[in-house]
């Protein structure tokens, strides 16, 4: 199952016990009467409110404390009562109770009918003592304490009334305490009170941050309203946002304020099915399920006024949606489940709640459940998933939203390795990197999300079975706060960003890409200039941070050479990431900003080595891939077509990439690849030729007919800089040949069109009968003469290397011998 319940409250498990022992227990035989013990109320501080009747068919009224792990007995009704609602103050000294009299059937029979069917009371329990009436009416009451900060004990408390009459009212109760430690209200009249709110036609109730949301009808579309209690007794209307949602409903819909099982499945049958959620990171939505017009079609729709982690749409027996709203742009981001991976083997009933954010409670067994993402169950729906919508919204949610561990990180990696080839619509190693990269650098500063990229797709045209998705764009809400801190202040700010963002804030690499391609191909003299000795100085500050990071002796053999490429590009991101943060974060600061990007950059080559060390260990490979004397293993391929696909990766990223990984990819490329496959890759830009590893070829093999096969194909296609580089390193004519010609074409081209003008110098070798290779000789030494030396670094290399090399060679060709 996707989803993990862990029950952190159980009234079989945490309750019966605790009743059996005081001898309440025969009265909760639940087979006969399954409204004899139930949940009534969960209050701010964790404390869990419940009714259950007594021996004699009393009603008693009992509290848990989740903390504690301990139950209390607050009170008891001398008489079979149905309770509504009921609540119970910080101090634990003050209880109101809300219950049905008589139904309208009883009232009838015992001709009561001047007597109200609904009772409302006050009852102060510290100890029992007087018992004030609140409401005596017709129409159902829910009761609500406030709370104040925690550890914060006043002589005042305040109750809210809601009423199904569709208006809230809040009571101001003044206590004080009297002789041992007795404590009674002041009031002696009619408690002071105020009316919160009229005319609302849907409420609930944020216990944790003491919020009131409600709505009222307003013309053809419906208005959704917050108001803020804080704990200096202030209250403030904060929000107000036009949702498009027809509210035809006549009865009055209310979401935790209290669970009346019974009463809540009659309204929740005739009314809108709504809730509101919030983060402490300023995010906020609105769930609501709509009716429809034909039978076999759920409808339901989400508001966002802010994007913040997922929402769990859930029909017991049906479909399980794991919606992704901090990434809701594409629908391949979120999880569509049904049969079997859509079941919750706890929740199979349809009255479920969710009073605190990640919990859920089910009130007909009388159970609350912290719920979580699964770790085990979400990467067995990786391996099994056979579309890759699937698979890219269950790569994204463990990524982002689990916990990182080395194991999980390890169980991605493979299930990447083995999966390569089965995603069609997305490269599963950009979105790990990625979605890494994201997770792992967010949590350094505010609105950093917006502008770093979270995925390597422009958009999706999958197809979801069974599922149809409309996005509207709504407008944005309206908030009326002076001085207020956490979550209001947070929503605000992401408003804002929003109000006054580009169209796209998030990093993108195409101004990287047009860059890199320009300065690589500047002339090396050009590389000179101040701003390229700045790139390059970024490259180096990447590198000797991420050695601050691992000081231990890295399995794979990587980091252990230079590359001028790679750290072009990889100074080149810090810059242009570096100015694109600047832009926006303006307030953060550039010492701030200088360690976010170098961190970033760092991270990106750190997670790159963290696939070539996980492959390295599954494969079980050790350095003797640059033993170029036998073929390599299985094992060896593998890694070899995994590091092809990381440079595709990269390439399609324009990602930097570790130093030495073209060496390493050239080397197994070398060990593995037949003579033609692997000239077919380097000629497509698939193997890059390394210094280093070509250095290391052409000394170690030695110069049997295949492997001069193999160092020819080689030198052919070295570029001329690194040519010049490593030609030393093979003795044999062929090479002499080839560096002689291209030395000669160097001399020529700074000839060019001119003709020699100075007397033909002495020349110090000895005469040779051969008239045009006399004539070559004599034009290049004037070329020499003229200052012109394209090897400049090898002496060796000259007018006499090119003669004797010539000779050498047509020697060879007739058959005669050298001396």
């Amino acid at each position: 199952m996707l989803l993990h319940l862990v029950a952190e409250f159980d009234l079989q498990r945490d309750v019966v016990p605790w009743l059996a022992a005081r001898g309440w227990a025969a009265a909760l035989d639940t087979s006969e009467n399954s409204s004899a013990l139930y949940i009534v109320n969960i209050e701010r501080n964790g404390k869990i409110i419940y009714t259950w009747k007594g021996n004699q068919r009393n009603t008693h009224i009992g509290l848990y404390d989740l903390q504690t792990k301990q139950n209390e007995h607050l009170y008891m009704f001398e008489r079979d009562l149905r309770i509504i609602s009921c609540s119970v103050n910080n101090e634990r000294t003050l209880l109101a109770v809300s219950f049905r009299q008589y139904t309208e059937e009883e009232r009838v029979s015992r001709l009561l009918q001047s007597v109200s069917k609904y009772l409302t009371l006050l009852i102060e329990i510290h100890p029992i003592n007087n018992v004030r009436v609140l409401k005596a009416v017709d129409s159902c009451v829910r009761v609500q304490f406030l709370y104040p900060l925690e550890g914060r004990n006043t002589t005042e408390s305040r109750l809210l009334l809601v009423s199904e009459d569709k208006y809230i009212e809040q009571f101001d109760i003044h206590v004080a305490a009297e002789e041992e430690h007795k404590v009674v209200i002041q009031n002696s009249g009619q408690l002071p009170k105020a009316r919160v709110v009229d005319d609302l036609i849907w409420a609930q109730w944020d216990m944790m941050e003491q919020r009131l949301f409600y709505i009222v009808p307003k013309e053809s579309k419906s208005t959704l309203k917050c108001v803020q209690f804080y704990p200096d007794e202030n209250l403030n209307s904060i929000l107000e946002s036009h949702l498009d949602i027809s509210m035809n409903d006549t009865q009055l819909k209310l979401v935790n304020f209290g669970y009346d099982y019974y009463q809540d499945q009659d309204v929740a049958s005739k009314s809108l099915n709504l809730q509101v959620f919030t983060s402490k990171a300023g995010g906020l939505c609105v769930c609501c399920s709509l009716a429809s017009d034909m039978p076999d079609e759920i409808m339901y729709s989400i508001y966002f006024l802010h994007k913040d982690y997922y929402v769990a749409a859930y029909l017991p027996g049906q479909f399980l949606h794991l919606l992704n709203i901090q990434h809701p742009d594409l629908l391949c981001y979120s999880l569509f489940l049904t049969g079997e991976d859509a079941r919750v083997d706890m929740l199979q009933n349809c009255s479920i709640q969710s009073p605190l954010m990640s919990t859920v409670l089910d009130c007909h067994v009388g159970s609350m459940y912290a719920v979580s993402i699964s770790d085990s169950a979400l990467l067995q729906f990786l391996r099994n998933s056979k579309r890759d919508s699937e698979r890219l919204a269950a790569l994204h949610c463990a990524l982002l939203h689990l916990r990182h561990t080395e194991d999980l990180e390890m169980q991605i990696i493979w299930w990447i390795s083995e999966n390569l080839s089965t995603c069609c619509s997305f490269d599963p190693i950009q979105e790990f990197i990625i979605a890494s990269l994201y997770c792992r650098m967010c949590p350094e500063t505010h609105n950093l999300d917006k502008l770093l990229p979270y995925t390597s797709l422009l958009d999706w045209i999958g197809i979801i079975p069974g599922v149809t998705c409309e996005t509207d764009i709504i407008s944005l809400p309206v908030l009326e706060f002076q001085n207020s801190k956490g979550f209001w202040e947070k929503l605000n700010s992401n408003l804002e960003s929003v109000k006054y963002a580009e169209p796209h804030l998030h990093y993108h690499n195409n101004v990287l890409r047009r860059e890199w391609h320009n300065l690589s191909e500047e002339r090396e003299e050009r590389r000179t200039t101040a701003y390229l000795r700045n790139i390059f100085e970024n490259a180096k500050k990447v590198l000797s941070h991420l050695d601050a990071w691992d000081s231990e002796e890295r399995l794979v053999p990587l980091f252990q050479e230079e590359d001028d490429q790679q750290q072009l590009l990889m100074g080149l991101m810090v810059v242009q990431l570096k100015d694109h943060l600047m832009r926006h974060l303006q307030y953060v600061g550039k010492k701030k900003i200088d360690q976010i990007v170098l961190d970033y950059v760092a991270n990106l080559l750190n997670l790159v080595h963290r696939i070539m060390k996980e492959v390295w260990r599954r494969y079980q490979l050790h350095s003797c891939i640059f033993c170029f004397d036998e073929r390599g293993s299985a094992g060896e391929f593998a890694v070899f077509h995994i590091m092809s696909r990381i440079l595709e990766a990269a390439n399609g990223m324009c990602m930097p990439l570790p130093p030495g990984f073209h060496t390493l990819h050239l080397g197994l490329g070398v060990r593995c690849l037949p003579l033609h496959t692997l000239l077919h890759y380097i000629d497509n830009g698939v193997l890059h030729l390394t210094e280093t590893c070509v250095r290391k070829l052409l000394k170690d093999l030695d110069d049997t007919e295949e492997n001069e096969k193999l160092k020819f194909s080689i030198v052919m296609r070295l570029p001329e800089a690194l040519g010049q580089k490593v030609h030393q390193f093979w003795n044999h004519p062929i090479n002499a040949n080839l560096i002689a010609r291209k030395y000669v074409k160097l001399l020529l081209e700074k000839l060019g069109h001119r003709r020699c003008s100075r007397p033909i110098p002495e020349r110090v070798s000895v005469p040779v009968e051969f008239l045009p290779l006399n004539y070559l000789t004599n034009i290049l030494a004037e070329i020499e003469n003229q200052g012109v030396h394209p090897y400049e670094e090898q002496d060796h290399i000259n007018v006499r290397f090119v003669e004797e090399t010539a000779l050498k060679h047509t020697m060879t060709l007739l058959g005669l011998k050298y001396s």
